[in-house]
């Protein structure tokens, strides 16, 4: 396994993904080198279940191996969302911009004690064959009251680091993929492909 398709066009997921598959020497393609991919439908009921609907599917569409995720935020406050709707909160096709503004226009009124929430991302590694690996990772925070930072993507800017004083907005990208609900998810199959690539290599020196 040199080559890994991961199931995704948003260029901020794909570059901190690439990021950490650096030093694991791995060519990492995206949805982008596939235009003919339609986009695929996150029906699922949990981020595990769009993470797996959308591994499936480039699996069997490619022929190759294939890393899909699933993230969201979720705000204890307004009772678990946005969650597996983060990306469309304010409706099909918006932006970030957009959704942010509607969570801070959601979270009015309420207090800082209780704006507790939590990135969640759901990733899946599977072969062509059938077989696949699952992971989870969990990142907790508290959304602050404007966005602050013009680093990373999605809610990023309105997501507080309470034991660093720092929405994730303000991180540099090399802290945000050691500690993100992502990096956490990813450092858990990081063995599994490090094995991987061990088996293609002693298959290429038969």
């Amino acid at each position: 396994m040199k080559k890994i398709v991961f199931a995704s066009r948003n260029r901020g997921k794909i570059k901190e993904i690439r990021a950490m598959l650096a030093d694991l020497g791995m060519r990492l393609l995206s949805l982008n080198d596939f235009p003919d991919i339609p986009e695929i439908v996150e029906d699922g009921e949990s981020f595990l279940e769009n993470a797996l609907k959308k591994a499936r599917t480039v699996a069997e569409l490619t022929g190759e191996n294939v890393l899909a995720d699933d993230s969201g935020l979720e705000v204890k406050a307004l009772k678990g969302a946005p969650g597996i709707y983060s990306s469309r909160y304010a409706g099909n096709g918006a932006d970030d911009e957009k959704n942010i503004r509607k969570l801070l226009k959601d979270m009015e009124g309420v207090p800082p004690e209780e704006r507790e929430a939590a990135f969640r991302c759901a990733l899946v590694l599977y072969r062509p064959d059938g077989y696949y690996e699952t992971c989870e990772g969990r990142w907790e925070g508290r959304i602050a009251e404007a966005p602050i930072g013009r680093k990373g993507f999605g809610y990023d800017p309105v997501f507080f680091l309470l034991e660093l004083g720092l929405t994730v907005a303000e991180l540099s990208p090399e802290v945000k993929n050691r500690i993100s609900h992502r990096a956490q998810a990813f450092e858990k199959l990081k063995e599994r492909l490090r094995e991987e690539i061990g088996k293609t290599g002693r298959s290429a020196a038969r």
